[in-house]
C-alpha cells in the first residue's frame, strides 16, 4: 500500500496554511520569490457549504494517472506516486485521469537544455502533484504547517490499526443488536 496524506474536514478551518506551506516547499523557480503568479501548491483547499478540506494526491495502488501518461513520466517510487520531470511532456493526460482532480500542469522556467543556443531559460509545462515531500527532511509541510492537526500521513500501520477499530466497532454494535 502506498503511503498518502488525508485532511479531517472536522477539524479543518479552511485557513490554507498548508498551501502556503506546499507552495513554499516546491517553488515553481528558485530564483524567484512566492508571488500571485507563481503561487502553485500541489493540494487545494476546497470549501463547499460549511466544509473545508485539503484535497490532495492519494497515491493510488492503481493510479489512473500513471496508466494515461503516455511517456511513463508516472512512477512509483518511495511508496508512493512520483512524476518524473525530466519524463513529462505536459500532455495534461494525467489531469484528465486523475479521479481526485489532484493533477495540475503548470508552467515552469527551466534551463535550456544544452542544444538550445540562443535561450538560457525557457518555458515548460509540467504535471505536479503531491510528492509527500520526499526531498523534504522535515516532513510534509502540508502536514508540519497545519494548526489545527487536521492534515495526517496515513501509511499501512495506520491503515491496518483503522480497520481493526473499525471491525471491533462493527462486532460490538452486531453483538447488542443480536439475539438469538
Amino acid at each position: 500500500m502506498n503511503r498518502f496524506v488525508i485532511t479531517e474536514p472536522s477539524k479543518c478551518i479552511g485557513c490554507r496554511t498548508c498551501e502556503v506551506a506546499c507552495a513554499m516547499a516546491h517553488p515553481l523557480d528558485e530564483d524567484t520569490a512566492l508571488t500571485p503568479q507563481n503561487f502553485s501548491p500541489r493540494l487545494t483547499v476546497q470549501r463547499i457549504g460549511s466544509i473545508t478540506t485539503a484535497v490532495m494526491c492519494r497515491q493510488c495502488d492503481d493510479a489512473p494517472c500513471a496508466k494515461a501518461c503516455p511517456v511513463n513520466a508516472i512512477v512509483f517510487a518511495h511508496d508512493s506516486v512520483q512524476v518524473v520531470q525530466s519524463r513529462c511532456i505536459g500532455c495534461k493526460s494525467c489531469v484528465v485521469a486523475c479521479p481526485y482532480g489532484a493533477m495540475n500542469v503548470v508552467n515552469v522556467t527551466a534551463p535550456a537544455q544544452p542544444q538550445t543556443f540562443f535561450a538560457s531559460r525557457r518555458a515548460k509545462s509540467e504535471a505536479q502533484k503531491c510528492d509527500l515531500c520526499i526531498d523534504r527532511a522535515d516532513g510534509q509541510a502540508c502536514i508540519t504547517a497545519c494548526p489545527t492537526n487536521a492534515i495526517r500521513l496515513v501509511d499501512q500501520s495506520v491503515m491496518t490499526a483503522t480497520l481493526q477499530r473499525r471491525r471491533e466497532l462493527a462486532a460490538q454494535s452486531l453483538d447488542s443488536k443480536t439475539q438469538f
